[in-house]
């Protein structure tokens, strides 16, 4: 397997006159799970876009599974989950994942995986439409893995999710890492850190720390991420000065 599932140098983004990532190097390891964490307004939407290709970039390099970002046949090797969810009311649930899988020529039996994967199955015959705003969230994710991706890229996908919920799906996510996928899941949430077995914390556009959260809070000498990433924002603070 590759050592870096995505490899990001010197990236810079301007939408409209404001410079969003003025000049980003990352790396993103391969098998594992990587929050990309950071207050609304960071830019984290934007890297991620970034990385799954529909996102205009003013300079930089990126690398997507030994690809440059946005290359045809990444395209089924990727599975992406977009903040609002990115599926038909009209269609139910089945109907809906196995629309997706006939377009990444998987299965039937791949879209019922899916489905039962995200805890879906005693809605799946359901209209989207009626459902509530979490479970549209799974639609979107089972359509994510219907075509079994290599990297899941998740733009907060545990947003407006009961803790119960959210439990189950960073517990979905450990278990795909441990199957070999590559995932980066954006949030704003600071205590979903330790679910992650990398950190990417994003102000501003730059990557204020990539670290493990044990590592992290031992630099900082805090307890926690949010801690932790107040600590370092008022260290960059004073070193600015």
């Amino acid at each position: 397997m590759m050592k870096n599932a995505i490899e990001i140098a010197h990236l810079r983004v301007v939408r409209g006159s404001r410079e969003v990532l003025p000049d980003l190097s990352v790396t993103v390891p391969a098998g594992q799970v990587v929050g990309l964490l950071g207050p609304s307004g960071s830019g984290k939407s934007t890297l991620i876009r970034a990385v799954v290709g529909v996102q205009v970039v003013a300079s930089g390099d990126l690398t997507v599974l030994g690809e440059p970002a946005g290359s045809p046949s990444l395209r089924r090797r990727i599975g992406y989950v977009t903040q609002s969810p990115s599926v038909y009311d009209d269609l139910s649930v089945r109907a809906n994942v196995r629309y997706f899988a006939s377009i990444l020529g998987a299965d039937a039996s791949a879209a019922d995986d899916a489905i039962e994967a995200v805890d879906l199955t005693s809605h799946a015959d359901a209209l989207v439409g009626n459902l509530s705003g979490g479970q549209r969230s799974r639609v979107s994710l089972a359509a994510a893995l219907v075509g079994d991706p290599e990297l899941l890229v998740l733009d907060e996908p545990t947003v407006g999710l009961d803790p119960v919920l959210r439990r189950d799906l960073w517990e979905l996510f450990n278990r795909l890492a441990a199957q070999g996928r590559s995932l980066l899941v954006s949030s704003h949430v600071m205590d979903e850190a330790s679910r992650c077995d990398r950190l990417l914390l994003l102000r501003e556009g730059r990557i204020l720390a990539d670290d493990t959260l044990p590592a992290l809070l031992a630099r900082t000498g805090t307890d926690d991420a949010e801690q932790a990433f107040l600590a370092l924002i008022d260290r960059a603070a004073q070193e600015a000065r």
